[in-house]
């Protein structure tokens, strides 16, 4: 059974990007998202470090990392203003967005992606395929090792709708030839 479609990012605020994000824009790359709270010991010390260390690593043109500020709880506490603060003290250079508030305390794409808290990590291939979904505390070798074995990936072999094979209309990278 294949992997299902990761669904869309619902994003209320995006920092450290020229335009709002979508992943259909990082189609033909692995995408990265660290869902984080400030106000999360394991964000800090952990999650938010090795994602800037993901971001810094893997090429840009391969791998995309995005933090997803994803607030459930002390919401008072962790705004805007406050997240732009904290991005620049910890100087984090990949783009942030701030999930949408949602029913509830749960945001909409915390909800979307099931993430059980904060820190999650999580892996889309080159397609737009959920691939890994890692709740707490993740091995920075296990991560590394992901993340490596989907650039390697070949694209899979899908039809266009004219019956023309996908991987024909793709360059050497795995990207659609536009």
């Amino acid at each position: 059974m294949p992997n299902p479609i990761a669904p869309e990012l619902k994003v209320s605020k995006w920092f450290n990007a020229d335009k709002n994000i979508t992943l259909a824009d990082l189609h033909g790359k692995v995408v990265v998202i660290e869902a984080f709270q400030m106000l999360c010991p394991g964000c800090v010390s952990h999650g938010l470090p090795m994602a800037q260390k993901i971001h810094q690593t893997f090429g840009q043109d391969q791998v995309a990392v995005i933090g997803l500020h994803t607030v459930f709880e002390h919401h008072a506490a962790m705004t805007p203003v406050s997240l732009e603060a904290f991005l620049y003290e910890y100087r984090l250079s990949f783009p942030v967005g701030v999930d949408q508030a949602g029913e509830g305390n749960m945001p909409m794409t915390m909800q979307a992606y099931r993430m059980q808290g904060t820190p999650s990590l999580i892996l889309i291939d080159k397609q737009g395929h959920l691939r890994a979904n890692h709740f707490g505390q993740v091995s920075e070798l296990l991560i590394g090792a992901e993340i490596a074995t989907l650039t390697g990936e070949k694209p899979v072999d899908e039809k266009t709708e004219d019956g023309k094979s996908i991987v024909d209309s793709c360059d050497e990278n795995g990207c659609p030839i536009t």
